[in-house]
C-alpha cells in the first residue's frame, strides 16, 4: 500500500469516527442539555468534516493535533454518567487525562473530572426562559440564530418574539429572508417558515411572534403569553436607565442594550465582570464589540504583568451607520462612502475599560478606522507593562489562558502565518489573539485582537442572558483560576 493510500485510508477511519460521534453529542444535548466542547468550541449540530476541523484546529492553540480516535472514548464515558446540565470540553478531558499519571481508566477519569455534574449538587434542568428581540437587524438576527440554535434541548432560552417597526409590503417574508440568508455569516441552519395570518416566524419549530410597535411603552407582552422575559435591546435608541426602563413592560422582567450604556447602566464583558451583575438589577448593557474584544486579554495582561498604560487602535469594519456613496451624516467623516474608503473616527471602547475593570489605574486611550471590509476587526493593543518579559513567555501565557482559564470563552489564540480577517468569520469567541503579530519588548507589549465585530459579539451577549437567566451551565472539567 502507498504512503497515499495509507493516508487516505486514516482519513476514511477517523470520518467513521467522527460520524459515531454526532448522535451521541446530539442525544446528550437533547435529552441531558449537556453541551460538548472541544477547546471552547461547540460540536453540537456539527458535520462529520467540522468535527474532524476542530480537532485539527486544536494544533493552532494547543500544540499538536488532537485524533478523534484520543477524544471518543471520553464521549462515550459521559453515556454511562447521569450528568445534569453542563458544558464538557473533551479536549481538556484528553489534554487532562495525559496529563495525569495515576493510570486511571478513561471511564473513572472521566466521572471523576465532571463530578459536579452527576453528584447531588448538579444542576437540574430548568423551565425555558423567555426571550424577546426588540429591534431585527444585524445583531438582532445574529442573537436570533444562537438563541434557535441553543434552544435543541427545549430548555435554557426561548426565543419568543420579535418587536419592529411596520414595513411596507410583505414585511414579516422579508424579515424571515434576511434571517434564512445572510451576505456575510451564510445561510441559516435549519428550515424556516412564515405564517403570515398569525404575524409569526417558524425556524427549526420555534414560533417567533413578530410584534409591530413604535413605542416600547406600548406592548403588553403578556397578551402574547409571554412572561418573565428578558427583553435585549438591539437599537441602541435608548441607551441610559430612563430610556431603557420604557421596556418595563408587563412580561417583561429584564433589559439587555447591546450597545454601551450610558449614566449607572452596568456594562458587561462576560467573563470579566458579569459576576458583578446583582440579581435584582433589571437593566444593563452588554458594552460594545470592541470592549469585549480589547477587556479580556487586557485583564490577563493586567494580571500576570501589571499594565501601566496602554493605548488600543482599531481597524474596524464598516457598519450600517455610515453611508454606502457620499451623503450626509451627523459626524465630519462617517457620511464618506464606507465601501471606498478608510474613515478615521472616535471609539469610545477605552474609556469604557474602566467601567469593566474598575481595579485597572492603568489610562487607556483609544482611537479607530473604519475600513472597506463587512466584518471581522482588529485591535491593535499597545501597552506598557509593569515588568519586563519576552515574547516567547507573553505568548505561553496567553496560550495557557484561551486554554484553561476562566476567560477561555473570551480569548482564542491563533499562530497560523497567513490569517487573514475573513478567518475569523464565524468565531465565536471575543477576540483571538495573533501570535505571529504579536511584539514584546522588554517592558512594552502589542497585542494584535482579531475579533467578528457582529457574531463574537453577539455570543458575548448570549452568555450574559444565560448568566441572568440562571441557565450559564458550568463547564467541566473546571478551568483553571
Amino acid at each position: 500500500m502507498t504512503v497515499n493510500e495509507d493516508s487516505f485510508t486514516n482519513w476514511k477511519n477517523r470520518e467513521e469516527i467522527a460520524e459515531s460521534m454526532i448522535p451521541i453529542i446530539g442525544k446528550l444535548h437533547r435529552e441531558r442539555d449537556v453541551t460538548v466542547l472541544l477547546h471552547s468550541r461547540s460540536l453540537v449540530n456539527k458535520s462529520v468534516v467540522s468535527i474532524l476541523k476542530t480537532h485539527r484546529f486544536a494544533r493552532q492553540i494547543a500544540g499538536e493535533e488532537l485524533s478523534v480516535t484520543e477524544t471518543l472514548p471520553f464521549l462515550q464515558a459521559l453515556t454511562t454518567l447521569e450528568l445534569g446540565p453542563s458544558q464538557i470540553d473533551i479536549g481538556m478531558l484528553a489534554a487532562t487525562y495525559r496529563a495525569d499519571d495515576r493510570g486511571l481508566p478513561v471511564a473513572e477519569f472521566t466521572a471523576e473530572a465532571v463530578a459536579g455534574a452527576t453528584g447531588p449538587d448538579r444542576i437540574e434542568r430548568r423551565e425555558p426562559r423567555d426571550v424577546v428581540l426588540y429591534g431585527f437587524g444585524r445583531i438582532g438576527r445574529l442573537l436570533a440564530r444562537l438563541l434557535i440554535e441553543k434552544a435543541g434541548s427545549g430548555n435554557g432560552l426561548r426565543l419568543r418574539a420579535i418587536v419592529v417597526r411596520r414595513g411596507a409590503g410583505q414585511d414579516i417574508v422579508k424579515r424571515a429572508s434576511l434571517l434564512r440568508r445572510d451576505s456575510i455569516h451564510g445561510q441559516f441552519q435549519g428550515t424556516i417558515t412564515v405564517d403570515e395570518a398569525n404575524s409569526k416566524i417558524i425556524a427549526n419549530g420555534n414560533e417567533i411572534k413578530v410584534i409591530y410597535s413604535d413605542d416600547p411603552t406600548s406592548v403588553d407582552y403578556t397578551a402574547y403569553g409571554i412572561k418573565n422575559a428578558i427583553l435585549i435591546d438591539n437599537t441602541g435608541k435608548w441607551r441610559d436607565r430612563e430610556g431603557l426602563s420604557q421596556h418595563l413592560r408587563p412580561g417583561v422582567d429584564k433589559v439587555v442594550l447591546t450597545a454601551p450604556g450610558k449614566g449607572d447602566v452596568l456594562n458587561v464583558v462576560h467573563g470579566v465582570n458579569h459576576e458583578m451583575i446583582e440579581p435584582d438589577e433589571r437593566i444593563l448593557s452588554c458594552a460594545s464589540c470592541t470592549t469585549n474584544a480589547i477587556v479580556p486579554p487586557l485583564k490577563a495582561m493586567a494580571d500576570e504583568y501589571g499594565v501601566l498604560r496602554g493605548h488600543v487602535e482599531t481597524v474596524h469594519s464598516f457598519t450600517n451607520d455610515q453611508n454606502l456613496l457620499d451623503n450626509y451624516h451627523n459626524s465630519d467623516r462617517r457620511g464618506r462612502s464606507a465601501p471606498l474608503n478608510m474613515v478615521i473616527t472616535e471609539t469610545g471602547a477605552a474609556s469604557a475599560v474602566a467601567k469593566a475593570l474598575p481595579d485597572l489605574k492603568a489610562r487607556i486611550t483609544g482611537s479607530s478606522i473604519r475600513v472597506p471590509v463587512p466584518d471581522v476587526s482588529i485591535a491593535i493593543l499597545s501597552l506598557r507593562l509593569a515588568r519586563e518579559t519576552t515574547r516567547e513567555e507573553v505568548l505561553d501565557h496567553l496560550r495557557n489562558v484561551s486554554l484553561a482559564s476562566p476567560l477561555k470563552r473570551q480569548i482564542d489564540f491563533i499562530s497560523a502565518p497567513d490569517a487573514v480577517s475573513s478567518d475569523f468569520i464565524g468565531s465565536r469567541h471575543a477576540s483571538i489573539v495573533d501570535a505571529g503579530a504579536t511584539k514584546v519588548e522588554g517592558d512594552d507589549a502589542i497585542l494584535y485582537l482579531w475579533y467578528d465585530n457582529e457574531f463574537g459579539y453577539s455570543c458575548q451577549v448570549i452568555r450574559v442572558v444565560q448568566h441572568v437567566s440562571g441557565v450559564e451551565y458550568p463547564t467541566y472539567p473546571a478551568p483553571a483560576v
